[in-house]
């Protein structure tokens, strides 16, 4: 039945070229990041408060822009969004390639952020348009995989590059990505602006199209009467206040525990991805979600990752560490997973893309504060401190989670797929 499931995902050719874009666009974004944050902490010396401002500088056009966008990706054709956002970033990486300092960096950073900001509520609104219902957690898994898998192969090849090369082969890397991902979608460019699974309704199309302020106000009153998604992006919103005040801080982290070692952050990142990996397979193999366990449970051992990194002395071996991060993955992909899930399949087709643009503006919003708030706690404390910190704050909303997961996620929370365009599964309560 599983393997029924998964050859007739792959049987869908637009998934196909989508999958394959997204995972070049990952894999080159993986490579940048880790580049960008060794260049400012190893190279440039910069000050931890100072690399809080990298955060908020990307998060500030998603606080402004998220909403619209998400409205925007659900009246275009999303294909041609995602491909003109690919073009861009990959205008914006050239700048980034040669910036001189850290002042430069700063604005072309803010700016290439922008172009992610309408790439991401495209790319889940046409997830959602060319995956049938049936189909649809396996997508929503191997769209999971593809991240979670980038951030092993990026970081440990980001790492080789950096130690042979030079970060800024780095950003190379990153754009012949970003090339190939817009070439993949060119093939989607006549993609009908439909749902998958639906026809579509000639009497419908006669009348006259809403508003683009009208979809907008929609996608909000969706939200606000959608207790289980509404829920989802509240209970995400204060998880990520939380792992956001250290998240650009791990180089500074692995700094203190082995200044001489650059690889170090690549090495570390790569496992976290390799337990996000894992908690994927085992997710995409068992067919169903809990959401309480999924978001709860999944935020409870993220935090326990990052409480335990931040215990790690000076000189602590490489294997520690890297168990460490195994843990903290294993967390992030059960929670990436069930948010994503719940995100596709609570919401109607016609508005994911506005969903994903508010929870977009929503995250961002916390992304202005929550960094400086933690450059500004190291400085008080000390980076293994705060670490610790945050990884008992993380550990103690979990349990919250876990505990209430009946009030905050009160529908039949166990979903398994079927097959053939069927609902065939079981469906039981937590």
């Amino acid at each position: 039945m599983a393997s029924a499931m998964r050859s007739g995902l792959w049987s869908i050719r637009s998934y196909r070229s989508m999958f394959s874009a997204y995972a070049l666009a990952s894999f080159g974004d993986w490579f940048d990041a880790l580049a960008i944050q060794v260049l400012v902490v190893y190279r440039w010396g910069i000050d931890p408060f100072m690399i809080a401002l990298i955060p908020v500088c990307m998060a500030l056009p998603s606080v402004l822009f998220s909403s619209f966008a998400g409205t925007l990706a659900d009246r275009v054709q999303q294909a041609k969004l995602m491909m003109f956002c690919d073009l861009l970033t990959v205008l914006l990486t050239v700048g980034v390639l040669f910036a001189p300092n850290f002042a430069w960096l700063l604005p072309l950073l803010a700016l290439r952020a922008m172009a992610g900001v309408f790439h991401v509520p495209a790319q889940q609104a046409l997830t959602r348009r060319v995956v049938p219902a049936d189909l649809l957690l396996q997508a929503t898994s191997y769209n999971g995989l593809v991240g979670q898998g980038s951030k092993v192969a990026g970081p440990l090849l980001g790492a080789v590059t950096l130690a042979v090369l030079s970060p800024q082969a780095c950003i190379l890397i990153n754009m012949g990505a970003r090339l190939l991902s817009a070439l993949l979608l060119l093939g989607l460019w006549r993609l009908p602006h439909s749902t998958a699974g639906q026809d579509r309704n000639p009497d419908k199309e006669r009348i006259r199209k809403p508003s683009f302020w009208s979809e907008w106000k929609e996608g909000w009153t969706f939200l606000w009467h959608r207790k289980v998604v509404l829920n989802t992006i509240i209970f995400g919103f204060i998880g990520l206040a939380a792992i956001l005040m250290v998240d650009y801080q791990f180089p500074t982290l692995f700094k203190s525990i082995s200044p001489r070692n650059e690889a170090l952050t690549g090495q570390v990142v790569a496992a976290i991805g390799a337990g996000a990996v894992g908690a994927l397979i085992i997710l995409n193999r068992l067919g169903k979600i809990n959401y309480g366990w999924g978001l709860g449970g999944g935020c409870g051992l993220i935090g326990l990752g990052v409480a335990l990194l931040g215990l790690c002395p000076p000189g602590t071996h490489l294997a520690t560490m890297l168990g460490f991060g195994l843990l903290l993955g294993v967390g992030n992909g059960a929670y990436i997973l069930t948010q994503n899930y719940i995100l596709q399949k609570e919401t109607s087709p016609d508005v994911v893309g506005r969903v994903f643009g508010i929870q977009n503006t929503m995250n961002s919003l916390v992304m202005l504060t929550a960094p400086l708030a933690g450059g500004l706690l190291i400085r008080a404390v000390s980076v293994g401190a705060a670490f610790l910190s945050i990884g008992v704050v993380m550990v103690g909303l979990g349990l919250l989670g876990v505990l209430f997961r009946r009030q905050l996620w009160p529908q039949m929370e166990v979903v398994a797929t079927g097959t053939s365009g069927t609902e065939a599964g079981t469906l039981t309560q937590n």
